[in-house]
């Protein structure tokens, strides 16, 4: 499916927090959740994320939450954190309804270029929860690459959910941006 939405990209500010932290929550918890493809519902019960975690990512440095609005509505929304040469790439939530659309691609898209452009990152990278095959190989179909690099998941957390399962973990992947100069 195609999408002919043409989202306007913007930084969030503090007047955002509690819009993005609905938009999390209905992509990745709960009932609203399973009505898109990304839900985590059946690993994890729990908040995905709260508003004193979106305004920290707000006022730490090197870190941007980027939205998609359309018609001035946020429908999609990521979290970029600097290291160095790489930018993290997290919280990516698409309104459940938008989903399978291609609203995810641009956000991606515009996630990259971001991370290129103003802060000339060489790659992107991320923690997927291994399990969620599905997810993993869509960021694949986008040049993402498995890097065998796990780490462990936040049992006792909180913030990360409340666990169904006792095999979770995450894996690291990598996109590198060839031609990047510093």
């Amino acid at each position: 499916m195609t999408s002919d939405i043409a989202p306007v990209f913007r930084a969030a500010v503090a007047a955002d927090i509690a819009a993005i932290v609905a938009l999390v929550e209905s992509a990745y918890r709960g009932e609203a959740g399973r009505r898109g493809w990304t839900t985590e519902s059946d690993l994890l019960d729990g908040r995905r994320t709260d508003a004193e975690s979106v305004a920290e990512l707000l006022g730490s440095p090197d870190s941007a939450v980027l939205l998609a609005l359309v018609d001035d509505t946020m429908l999609a929304c990521c979290h970029l954190q600097r290291h160095g040469d790489s930018a993290y790439f997290g919280m990516f939530a698409v309104d459940p309804a938008r989903q399978g659309g291609g609203l995810g691609r641009q956000v991606l898209a515009e996630a990259e270029r971001f991370a290129r452009e103003a802060w000339r990152c060489r790659a992107m990278h991320m923690k997927v929860i291994d399990l969620r095959s599905e997810l993993i190989a869509w960021y694949e179909r986008r040049g993402y690459r498995r890097t065998g690099d796990y780490s462990p998941f936040p049992y006792g957390d909180e913030r990360f959910g409340i666990p169904r399962r006792d095999d979770l973990r995450f894996e690291r992947m990598v996109k590198d941006f060839p031609g990047v100069l510093a």
